[in-house]
């Protein structure tokens, strides 16, 4: 019998939220039960924001659409389409999109995101 040379993934898990957002697991918790890394796609609306967090693991971010705010370090920085950011782990940071458009972008979590390790802060 032929090993398998790849494992093509065509039913992500697709996380349940109360804010709108549409999160796509590819890879990940879970997934697939990987802990070493989590590949997410999102689309998040217009108006959307997550509490201040501090995460554990290495976020990844690549934006596909829209525009995506990122509050880190006295800091606020913008991400367009095109560009990319790595935010490193155990920095208090906030995503949110205040503009009037989705923005859609691909999430990588090294290793794998986890609700017990992303450290939400209470609004």
């Amino acid at each position: 019998m032929k090993k398998l040379s790849y494992v093509l993934q065509n039913a992500p898990f697709i996380v349940p939220t109360d804010d709108g957002k549409y999160i796509a697991e590819h890879v990940g918790n879970a997934t697939d039960k990987n802990q070493n890394l989590s590949i997410a796609h999102m689309v998040a609306p217009p108006g959307w924001k997550e509490p201040f967090q501090s995460p554990t693991f290495d976020e990844y971010t690549m934006l596909v659409r829209g525009r995506k705010q990122i509050e880190i370090a006295d800091e606020t920085i913008i991400l367009k389409a095109g560009e990319s950011i790595k935010i490193l782990a155990n920095n208090r940071v906030r995503y949110s999109n205040p503009f009037d458009e989705e923005c859609e972008y691909v999430s990588i979590c090294t290793p794998a995101f986890s609700f017990e390790e992303v450290n939400r802060e209470s609004e």
